[in-house]
């Protein structure tokens, strides 16, 4: 079985996600499931037929947007903008299309207004479910994002629901090919990263939200560019699904991560690695 927890996004990878079944611990008294590298390979994946689409593109011009419009312009003082803008330049976005998204932002160009929101709720089989919106349009999103969890047998919560069943971490993926591991332990654990993993052909650095930047950029530095970088959502516990709940599950977060106004989609399954691997096809 393979413990899933972050089905993104939204390409800022950016899931990301997703191998072996259970937990590890990356401090006392927090505990987060292993088996990121596997969806990691298959956000991967997915991002790159986003962008044949455009839907990356829109999503990450939405997160410069935002991220702009709170933190301001300057990506050297702005964390959030930072990693958005690198998120752009790693799906080969014009660089004028950020300028023009950061400007939007700042107010320096006219554009939409974004809201962001977070909706909770449940899905087949009792699985917890965040998802992240950017909207010009919360009555229009909240009730196609009710849709789609009723549409699989789900149901929209309220607010903290579901919440406080995850803790927010940063994850940092790297390829073997790149650096070895003993030299990617010494360089992450000195920046401050509570723990590393060896998943599936990638190595899985695991972080204080506060710590993020810093062990990116120390990565950076050394030559090595990350197969993903996010702050995301990583859950306490699983659930584990059977092969019905597992199939209602995958194709709920699927259409939620490929709706416009979605960024992100966070989960706390547990399901057959069979079903995984489907699931990346």
């Amino acid at each position: 079985m393979l413990a899933a927890h972050h089905l993104r996004l939204s390409g800022i990878v950016v899931v990301y996600i997703p191998a072996k079944q259970g937990f590890f611990s990356v401090c006392p008294g927090v505990y987060i499931m292993s088996g990121h590298s596997k969806w990691s390979s298959i956000k991967h994946k997915k991002a790159a037929k986003d962008a044949k689409r455009g839907k990356l593109f829109t999503k990450v011009i939405k997160e410069i947007t935002v991220a702009a419009r709170l933190g301001g312009g300057d990506i050297n003082a702005n964390p959030r903008l930072r990693t958005a803008v690198l998120a752009a330049k790693a799906a080969s976005m014009p660089s004028e299309n950020v300028d023009r998204a950061i400007k939007k932002g700042t107010g320096e160009l006219e554009g939409v207004s974004y809201e962001e929101v977070h909706y909770e709720g449940y899905g087949p089989g009792g699985v917890a479910i965040l998802v992240h919106v950017l909207t010009d349009n919360k009555n229009r999103t909240v009730s196609e994002i009710r849709r789609l969890f009723s549409k699989y047998g789900g149901n929209l919560g309220e607010t903290g629901c579901v919440a406080w069943m995850f803790d927010k971490k940063g994850l940092i993926t790297v390829d073997k090919s790149q650096i070895e591991e003993d030299r990617l332990m010494g360089l992450a654990l000195d920046a401050g990263a509570e723990d590393i993993r060896d998943e599936d052909g990638l190595f899985e650095i695991v972080t204080r939200p506060e710590e993020f930047e810093k062990v990116r950029e120390l990565l950076e530095r050394a030559k090595v560019t990350p197969a993903t970088a996010q702050v995301t959502m990583m859950p306490k516990s699983t659930v584990k699904l059977d092969e019905k709940h597992a199939e209602q599950v995958l194709k709920l977060t699927e259409e939620l991560e490929d709706h416009d106004d979605v960024q992100s989609v966070a989960a706390n399954f547990d399901i057959p690695n069979e079903l995984i691997e489907k699931a990346a096809e």
